[in-house]
This record gives structure tokens, sequence and C-alpha cells, in this order.
């Protein structure tokens, strides 16, 4: 694992406590917001981020984050944009930053330079929605070559050849997708993490983070008793794009983290 993210998850081991990992889509509203973002996130008790490259074709995520998506690619960023935006964050920040993306973008930049940039620029893992563990020898090689993580789901559908094979290739932690589908707030967790989580655990001891769904403080809590991350994504995109613009964004979606949490004095 990087040092950074191993680090992290050390730390809130030896105090007893767990990860909350918000996602967030880069550039939405814009990337100037992005960069304070990040850095209230950080203030109100988050211990690793989830940085959304925007693609045009996000089979994997709901309306929500389809629409964050688009609200960014409006802007014509690049993705070279959104790793200076990294390196802004790193100038404030020292939260481990994860890329959240499809291939696409990454085959585009160009995977050894993506790596080798996002390094430079101070992003810690890598999480490619559409990589499978099994096509992803080099892939993998080629982040770790850098000092990045190559993080990867796992479904309640994943079988134990596949679940075994996403343990070896994992670096960092095991993103364990609560249920199948897009992702999305939910009303309720689905009964399945339970299970999943146990036959990960069976063949990996990296710590394993619970995401898609997980929408509201009960949500968080009951994954913090299984698990050791709770990942919230779409509830607080909603959020942000009910703020827009406005100044106060930062300050509210770090509020809405906190009621998230129940950390109120972070």
């Amino acid at each position: 694992m990087t040092r950074a993210i191993a680090a992290k998850f050390a730390e809130l081991k030896g105090s007893k406590h767990k990860a909350f990992i918000p996602f967030i889509t880069a550039g939405d509203p814009d990337l100037e917001t992005t960069i304070r973002l990040v850095s209230e996130l950080e203030r109100a008790g988050s211990h690793i981020v989830e940085l959304g490259i925007p693609f045009s074709d996000p089979v994997a995520d709901g309306p929500v984050i389809q629409r964050a998506s688009e609200r960014a690619l409006k802007h014509g960023y690049r993705f070279a944009d959104y790793l200076s935006a990294v390196k802004m964050i790193r100038r404030e920040s020292a939260i481990p930053i994860i890329l959240f993306s499809y291939f696409n973008p990454v085959l585009q930049y160009g995977l050894e330079r993506l790596a080798q940039d996002a390094r430079s620029a101070g992003v810690d893992g890598v999480l490619v929605t559409d990589m499978t563990p099994e096509e992803g020898g080099d892939y993998c090689a080629c982040l770790e070559r850098h000092g990045l993580d190559p993080v990867f789901l796992v479904a309640p559908t994943s079988d134990d050849q596949r679940v075994k094979t996403i343990a070896r290739c994992s670096r960092g932690f095991i993103y364990l997708v609560s249920r199948t589908g897009i992702t999305g707030e939910r009303e309720n967790l689905s009964d399945s993490i339970a299970p999943t989580l146990a036959r990960v655990r069976k063949h990996s001891d990296l710590p394993v983070a619970v995401g898609f769904g997980i929408s509201r403080p009960e949500h968080v809590r009951d994954v913090w008793k299984i698990a050791d991350g709770a990942v919230v994504g779409s509830a607080i995109v909603a959020q942000i794009e009910k703020e827009g613009l406005s100044r106060e964004l930062p300050a509210r979606i770090g509020a809405f983290c906190r009621w998230l949490t129940g950390i109120q004095d972070a």
C-alpha cells in the first residue's frame, strides 16, 4: 500500500475508528470549488477522498453523478486540469486522494503518463470501475511502479474465484459494492453486505470500505459496525447540485458530512 492510505487505515484501527470516504465529481460545479471542497471535507472529518473524473458515458453511475459529470464536462476540462487541481489541494491538505475513473479517459491520457503525473500531483490511488482484475496485470504493475494503489470493486455477484483475484490485485483497500446496479441513494442497506464482506475477509486482510447507496447517518453507522470504511457519493453530489455555485457550498457540504458521521466538532 502507499504510505498515505496504509497509514490512514492503521491510524484509524489504532484509535478504534472507521473511515469516512466521500466521493465528489472533479469540476462540479467548477475546479476552484473542487479544490476548496476537498480541504473542507478534511476539516469535516473525512479520512480519504474519492475524486471522480467526469466521463461522457458513466455506465456505473446513477442520474445524480451523471448530471455532475455533464456539468463538469461543459467546462471543457482536460485530465491534466484535474491533476493540476490535486496539486493545488496538496498546498493545504494531506488527505489521501483516490482518482475514480473509467478506463477510456485513462487510455486516452496514457497509462504510464497518467501514473507518473498522478503520483507527481499527489494522488495516492486509482479506481477504474471498468478495469477487471483478470485483465489488469499491466495496469496494476504500472500503478505500483509509480507508488499508486490500484483499488478494485467487489460485488455481491462476485464468485469466490473473482473475490480471490480481486484480493490479490488490490492495494490500499477493497471497495465493496453494497448492491448490484448503478450508484444512487437508497432507503435501506442491502442484506448482501455482511456475507460478501465475509467472503472478502477469507482472501484478504486489506481494509474493506462499503459504498453504493450509503446516504444516511444510520447507513454509515451500520456499515462502520462491520466494515473498515463507508463511502458516500450520490448523497453528497446531490447536495452539491442543490447549492450550485454558492460561495457557501464547501461549508454546507462540510456540515452535511458532519451530519452523516455524527462528528460535530471536527
